[in-house]
């Protein structure tokens, strides 16, 4: 995209938002196909004036594949024990437990229960999963696949996503923090998993929950995180990030994305139609800056966009501002003493992969993992790369045995077993 055509997108915006303010009809119709194509931008975690490949595929044959894609796709169906957490300002917050398998926890915990001679066993690790910005705890699938029933995870779903509440505090109007969402992950820990040593994973926004967790409760972190591992996310900065447009591009987008972003949250129900009129662009949109590798399977481009899509515009709308205020760096000496995992794809638009590197400087002893021709979604991009590293993540920690192999990446009936 040129930067002049970065600016017609930009003014184009501006001009939304003046006629929503001025109540027009008719500005709100020729609003809402510009809408269409910002909230893809923004639930993709990106910006305004994305430059599409054209398409050769005619509409009703891109919707049947669509609809194809959802009937077949397996992604997401996984489920565990279903529980329910209650933050501080009293959202309800759904979460999943994926137990030790019976027959693996055994073999896996043998040498540990003969040394206690008899004692009551401790209590085993828990995996804790943080997921990112629009997407939902089954963006952790394939991991979730490998890794059950020879680790105990609980994977939630971050306020206003997926299964859990409507944050209560926003319904009275108060801004989204990060800082909430470290306290909403406490009370998830506090819940389903109330003894014994945690392992952090976080995604994204996720990794920035995890950050906000140990800069609130530094004494969790010290008695009880054995691990934690930060996958394509950002300790601060996210303000300087360009997301693949020229400099003209960013700063018009960056001017006008706020106030486009609240008169679209106020009028949701006229957005969400417009969000499906653009569903084509939509979908390019969220590829461009989900994946870099040309060859992503069509079922796994679609399982994101079924993620990012159920996000409602209102709650994209009220999250947004939180990341430019993010800057939890000093949080993260918390992790230093730590085996640490920083891993994130090469051609990451969302948050570079300059920004893991500039967390793996913090933490000199963490084991950095750049992935190439890897995208934001680096985790469903290349699931067995960061599934890989995740495991010996967990050998580290004493979490899984360091007999243990993981396998079976793209099945929901995988399961990991000890070797």
């Amino acid at each position: 995209m040129s930067e002049s055509s970065a600016e017609v997108v930009a003014n184009a915006a501006t001009a939304a938002v003046a006629a929503s303010a001025a109540g027009a009809a008719g500005g709100w119709r020729r609003a809402t196909g510009i809408a269409g194509v910002a909230i893809g931008v923004v639930a993709a975690g990106a910006a305004a004036g994305v430059a599409l490949e054209r398409m050769t595929v005619g509409r009703g044959m891109r919707q049947k594949a669509r609809l194809a894609l959802d009937s077949a796709g397996p992604y997401g169906s996984l489920r565990g024990m279903p529980g329910k957490a209650f933050s501080d300002d009293g959202t309800e917050l759904y979460y999943e437990v994926d137990d030790l398998d019976p027959d693996a926890a055994p073999a896996a915990l043998g040498p540990r229960r003969r040394r206690l001679f008899g004692r009551k066993a401790p209590a085993p690790v828990t995996v804790v999963f943080s997921h990112g910005y629009c997407l939902n705890q089954d963006s952790w699938h394939f991991q979730r696949a490998a890794l059950r029933g020879v680790v105990r995870t609980v994977h939630w779903d971050q306020r206003s996503h997926g299964r859990s509440g409507r944050g209560v505090a926003q319904g009275r109007d108060e801004p989204i923090t990060i800082e909430q969402l470290g306290r909403d992950l406490k009370a998830v820990i506090d819940a389903a998993a109330p003894e014994g040593p945690i392992v952090l994973v976080g995604h994204s926004m996720g990794g920035m929950t995890v950050m906000a967790l140990a800069d609130q409760y530094p004494e969790l972190v010290r008695e009880r995180v054995v691990g934690v591992a930060f996958v394509g996310t950002s300790s601060g900065r996210l303000g300087e990030v360009n997301y693949g447009l020229p400099v003209a591009g960013v700063n018009a987008v960056r001017r006008v994305l706020p106030g486009v972003l609240k008169v679209m949250g106020q009028r949701a129900d006229l957005v969400e139609k417009g969000r499906r009129a653009t569903a084509d662009l939509f979908a390019g949109i969220i590829k461009r800056y989900s994946f870099a590798s040309r060859d992503v399977d069509p079922a796994i481009a679609r399982f994101a966009e079924r993620m990012i899509e159920s996000t409602p515009i209102d709650v994209v709308a009220e999250y947004y501002p939180a990341f430019n205020d993010h800057d939890k760096t000093e949080a993260l000496a918390h992790f230093a003493d730590m085996p640490v995992l920083v891993l994130a794809g090469v051609q990451d638009l969302v948050t570079p992969s300059e920004h893991s590197e500039a967390i793996a400087d913090l933490l000199p002893e963490a084991e950095l993992v750049l992935v190439p021709d890897a995208g934001h979604l680096v985790m469903l991009e290349h699931p067995e790369v960061v599934t890989d590293r995740l495991a010996d993540l967990l050998t580290r920690t004493g979490a899984v045995p360091a007999g243990a192999t993981v396998k079976g990446y793209g099945s929901t009936s995988s399961t990991a077993q000890p070797g």
